[in-house]
């Protein structure tokens, strides 16, 4: 069982595929990690911690290596009401089944 440090391997799985996606973006605009690093104000050593998919390094560095990568638009809209499947077919079942004009 998870501890309150260590998520579930679930979310583990996520970070480092996040993390390879990162290393991958930054590699195919060329840039080096120290450049990346500055652009991100923050270190080389936290941006391969970034890219390795380290779950203890806060959500806002890699909000800050994703902009700094132009990337951070998909961050924003990650739990974007409009692509949340789930919370739309929730809704949906949840719609009355008839619609009555109301009494005077």
């Amino acid at each position: 069982m998870p501890t309150p440090t260590t998520p579930p391997s679930a979310v583990r799985r996520a970070l480092r595929k996040l993390g390879q996606d990162i290393r991958d973006a930054r590699k195919r605009r060329s840039l080096p990690m120290e450049t990346v690093a500055q652009r991100a104000f923050t270190s080389r050593k936290t941006l391969q911690r970034v890219e390795a998919g380290d779950h203890t390094v806060s959500i806002s560095i890699y909000g800050s290596v994703l902009q700094a990568l132009g990337l951070l638009e998909g961050l924003a809209n990650l739990a974007d009401p409009a692509r949340d499947d789930i919370g739309l077919s929730l809704s949906a079942a949840e719609l009355p089944q008839r619609v009555r004009n109301p009494k005077p």
